[in-house]
């Protein structure tokens, strides 16, 4: 039995190979949606010499995951989207990355530096 593989020439189905920028899709209404509030920069020290830095009082017009996506890359470290009963959904960062994130806050647009409280040490 011979078996046929039929070969069109196109690729087949690789569609995501584009770079895209994630925040592509805010950039439209960022200029209605800017952020309002105060972004709150907090590190936790956990035990000997490992901490976890917070951000806290991003907008809900901002998808979170994506951001924390494009920051775990950045800053090659890990970090999720943590629903608090308080604060509401708050990012938390792997190690002290509060300058790292303030200066990727005001580089993005999110917020502008006077916006941004860094608390800790």
């Amino acid at each position: 039995a011979v078996v046929s593989t039929q070969s069109t020439g196109t690729d087949s189905g690789i569609t995501n190979l584009e770079k895209k920028d994630p925040f592509a899709d805010l950039g439209d209404e960022q200029e209605e949606t800017t952020q309002k509030e105060d972004i709150h920069i907090r590190i936790q020290q956990r035990n000997g010499r490992k901490s976890l830095t917070t951000i806290q009082g991003i907008s809900q017009n901002y998808d979170l995951k994506r951001i924390i996506k494009v920051v775990k890359k950045e800053f090659h470290c890990n970090g999720t989207v943590v629903e608090h009963a308080e604060y509401g959904e708050v990012l938390q960062l792997q190690g002290d990355q509060r300058k790292k994130m303030k200066t990727f806050l005001t580089q993005i647009g999110l917020a502008s530096s006077d916006q941004i409280k860094v608390h800790g040490f």
